[in-house]
């Protein structure tokens, strides 16, 4: 089996997703938009997809390297894709996972098992928290949200409350990009409301300096708040390590600092944080099963950033002690989170009336796309 080709497709689609250029998403109008597939075939007619990827990158970059490789041995197309990520800088860590998942879908299709499988197996359902919006409204407005997820059947609840965003003027406030005491008041709203037998976390987004970081932590201590997570820019590792030596509260980081399962063991070493994060646009999912390893070694929990097909099949072999929640999200109280969208035919995270995540048992990732409309949208490059 060798690969043949590596391409991208391009096709119009629809959302109500907004960028910021101060680096949160904001929901407003649906608006037409573009959506991406990487696509890899072998000379015998096996395909492995995932979501994602730019042509420049995975057809300009990646494809001249891998072609007529043998799509299977992973572990070496990983190693050459870190070289140029890590030495060369001419391709993106997230490019880079993109390929690695595909290369993991395209085995899962061709053995007819789930990529959770294959890597071991170790449970079919994950605990599952709701991961809320940025800047959705007061704390009333968060309060009535997380008691909406609670009938829902959620266990857990993870705020994301005021990120480059001032709640009093209703406007992006990029000079003051974090609000730490207007934050703890939806902290304290959200736990008024749904008692002490639901579990909580606040991100606020690396908003914070130490100091706020500090207080905060002592605020949610004392609101029994799960998690503090990623409250300060990701480079200063040391104040992280500060942080976490003065609060009891568990902190949860780095998530979005770049190098992968490399920068986050540094971290383990360090002292920088309790938890660690990280997901599959980090080196795919070869670097998150390392990182789990790590973790599983050194006794301390690995939580997956985000949701999505390739983080559903890690967690789907890794055990709770090591991985213990999906992160189910972003939900705001008018977003239908449930329906998928027109070019998939599920979503990857049902939730059942506990809480619980089920994982997916097709083949590969488990996606299984919409080609009509996919090739009716066809977005041709000139």
């Amino acid at each position: 089996m060798k690969i043949s080709n590596i391409e991208v497709i391009r096709f119009r689609t629809t959302t109500r997703s907004h960028p910021s250029k101060w680096g949160y998403g904001r929901w407003g109008e649906e608006h037409e938009t573009t959506q991406t597939i990487t696509k890899i075939s072998t000379d015998d007619g096996a395909e492995g997809y995932m979501l994602g990827g730019e042509e420049r990158y995975i057809e300009g970059i990646v494809k001249p390297m891998v072609l007529g490789e043998n799509p299977l041995e992973r572990e070496k197309l990983w190693n050459w894709m870190d070289q140029l990520v890590t030495f060369g800088h001419s391709l993106p860590e997230h490019e880079m996972g993109i390929v690695d998942c595909a290369l993991w879908d395209l085995f899962g299709r061709t053995v007819d098992l789930p990529v959770s499988v294959i890597m071991g197996g170790a449970r079919k359902k994950v605990k599952a928290y709701a991961s809320t919006f940025p800047n959705m409204g007061n704390p009333d407005d968060y309060a009535e949200h997380a008691l909406q997820c609670k009938r829902q059947g959620y266990k857990a609840y993870k705020v994301h409350a005021y990120i480059c965003w001032d709640p009093h003027k209703w406007e992006p406030a990029p000079q003051q990009p974090g609000f730490p005491k207007e934050d703890i008041e939806v902290c304290r709203a959200v736990r008024e409301a749904v008692g002490d037998d639901m579990v909580l976390m606040l991100d606020p987004f690396g908003v914070y300096t130490l100091e706020e970081s500090i207080w905060v932590g002592r605020e949610l201590e004392k609101l029994d708040y799960y998690w503090l997570e990623h409250p300060m820019i990701e480079t200063r590792s040391e104040s992280y390590r500060r942080l976490t030596d003065a609060l009891d509260i568990p902190i949860l980081a780095p998530e979005h600092i770049p190098g992968g399962v490399f920068t986050r063991a540094e971290w383990i070493l360090h002292g920088a944080s309790d938890m660690l994060r990280i997901d599959h646009n980090f080196g795919g999912i070869t670097a998150c099963q390392k990182m789990v390893a790590i973790c599983q070694a050194y006794g301390i929990k690995c939580e997956m950033h985000g949701g999505g097909w390739a983080n559903s099949q890690i967690l789907g072999a890794t055990t709770e002690a090591v991985c213990e929640y999906f992160e189910r999200g972003l939900l705001r109280p008018d977003f239908d989170y449930e329906t998928p969208p027109p070019y998939l035919k599920a979503i990857c995270d049902p939730l059942d009336d506990d809480g619980n995540v089920i994982l997916p048992t097709g083949p590969g990732l488990g996606m299984e796309f919409n080609w009509d409309y996919i090739n009716d949208n066809l977005v041709t490059s000139t």
